[in-house]
């Protein structure tokens, strides 16, 4: 631009002196009327010729140094609205991504919520079919008292009743949201029924209630304890499928691949197995 600015300048410095030239060259020619005189206009003229050739010259030098400035400023334009596209379309590749991922997480946690809901309308129904024997018996006992002396109690029949009640309630309070007093109640009915058929179901519930705490670690730690002591449990592929997706929110990809396979490998009649192919699909199509 400042080599410009001194050629403009310069060409109105020619042009100038052309017009003065042609000036004086017109009043030269009105008042000398000798040869001499004439000779000298002649020689002015020609110079003021030849300067006016050169002054085109530089003004067609000038239009094409702009011309050229012009393509360069377009090349320019197009390379940064390039640059600018490419950005665009990664960052949108990456919005995709983490769209994609999102999803995933959704589909696991809508199916561990209608898993959960399944398991606790099955449990619900198992509770009030044995409540109902319960008092049915009790009904029975209390029609015999007269006649008959008193039954020794049953505490097999009460422990059960109460080891059922209190996985009832831990149950009702993770359902409800109250994550913290669930671990804890779960937690408890662990350590006071070590025994007890339902172990593995409070297990993972246990593990459930970890995981909706976000203290993902322990949750994974949890729910491979219950595979590790429950293998026969049906709770065992959902156990796995937990672990992945604990996994997955510690950001271990690579071992959350290796359970997912696993676990599409040893439990393919599985209803979580579709749950568990669409996220390793989400996860092989991250890229490393």
């Amino acid at each position: 631009m400042i080599a410009l600015n001194v050629l403009a300048r310069r060409l109105f410095g020619q042009i100038t002196a052309v017009l003065c030239l042609l000036v004086f060259s017109g009043n030269a020619s009105a008042f000398l009327e000798d040869s001499g005189a004439r000779k000298d206009i002649k020689d002015l003229q020609e110079k003021t010729d030849q300067q006016s050739l050169q002054v085109k010259n530089q003004i067609q030098e000038l239009i094409s140094s702009i011309k050229s400035l012009e393509n360069r400023l377009q090349g320019v334009e197009l390379t940064i609205q390039s640059q600018a596209f490419m950005d665009l379309l990664a960052q949108v590749e990456r919005v995709s991504g983490q769209i994609s991922f999102l999803k995933g997480d959704l589909e696991v946690i809508q199916h561990h919520l209608d898993q959960a809901l399944q398991r606790e309308k099955s449990l619900y129904e198992d509770i009030d079919s044995r409540l109902k024997k319960l008092e049915a018996a009790a009904a029975s006992q209390q029609t015999q008292a007269a006649a008959t002396p008193a039954p020794a109690a049953n505490p097999e029949g009460a422990s059960q009743a109460a080891e059922t009640k209190q996985f009832n309630d831990a149950m009702t309070q993770l359902n409800e949201g109250q994550f913290k007093l669930a671990f804890e109640s779960f937690n408890q009915f662990i350590q006071a029924n070590p025994s007890s058929k339902l172990l593995p179901e409070a297990q993972y519930h246990l593990a459930l209630s970890q995981f909706s705490l976000k203290n993902f670690k322990a949750a994974m730690l949890t729910q491979q304890k219950l595979i590790s002591l429950y293998p026969e449990s049906t709770r065992i592929a959902d156990a796995k499928m937990m672990v992945a997706n604990c996994q997955i929110q510690l950001s271990d990809i690579q071992s959350a691949k290796q359970t997912l396979r696993d676990l599409i490998a040893q439990h393919p009649d599985s209803e979580v197995i579709p749950v568990a192919k669409k996220r390793l699909a989400v996860l092989n199509s991250l890229k490393k």
